[in-house]
């Protein structure tokens, strides 16, 4: 395998737990809230409000816009309609707050000392600068769907993140947790290395894990991730 010269990291279960990070903090807020079922709740409407974008449904906006309105969605199911514009506004910056898996910061800092790392998320750049600086997460550069004005698995995103670095797209690696996603940057033209996050939605909602022959690499995690790297 030539390596890559760049890695871009889809960053929601890939890098950082965010249900679990969620479950923490509703836990600690609203004990009286299923917050297995409100973590659950909030990411599937992920999807489907990136989609009015995607289709032309609607303008370009911030995935910050698009997880307050989703949860202004849930808060009459969940019996929290009572919150104040100040609480829901702080609760819809948990998504900057999310805590990286245990092994993200160590095996990006060992990725980064042979390759340039960045992120390439559907996050908007305000919440990815918030979660790196809160997390640790040691960045060569932090880059957003929100830059190319266009939501993944849209080529203009893959493609985009090639094009910042002047780099030919099969010089980068797409890293996520996710098939869709690498199965959208291998039709650009990118490698991709998938990672194992069988916890992504849970301890009691094990995820499917096994690999894709299709994908350039397959690793438990970061550190071995790394390991396959030469890192």
């Amino acid at each position: 395998m030539k390596p890559p010269r760049i890695l871009v990291f889809d960053i929601f279960g890939t890098v950082v737990d965010w249900h679990g990070s969620i479950v923490r903090e509703l836990g600690q807020r609203f004990p009286q809230v299923d917050a297995d079922a409100f973590a659950l709740a909030w990411r599937a409407g992920y999807q489907p409000a990136m989609e009015a974008v995607r289709s032309g449904g609607r303008g370009f906006v911030k995935l910050d816009v698009l997880h307050r309105e989703i949860l202004d969605g849930l808060l009459p199911r969940f019996g929290l309609d009572a919150l104040t514009e100040a609480e829901r506004t702080d609760l819809n910056r948990v998504w900057h707050r999310l805590a990286a898996w245990p092994d993200s910061v160590a095996g990006l800092t060992r990725l980064k000392s042979r390759f340039t790392i960045c992120s390439l998320s559907n996050g908007n750049l305000g919440l990815l600068t918030d979660m790196a600086k809160a997390a640790g997460l040691p960045w060569d550069c932090v880059l957003s769907a929100e830059v190319f004005r266009a939501y993944k698995p849209d080529p203009r995103v893959y493609l985009g993140s090639a094009d910042v670095f002047d780099a030919a797209p099969g010089e980068v690696m797409m890293v996520a947790a996710h098939h869709e996603d690498l199965a959208a940057a291998r039709d650009c033209g990118l490698m991709t290395a998938y990672i194992e996050r069988p916890l992504e939605f849970g301890a009691a909602h094990i995820k499917y894990v096994s690999p894709v022959a299709a994908n350039t690499l397959h690793a438990r995690d970061l550190l071995h991730l790394a390991d396959q790297m030469g890192c």
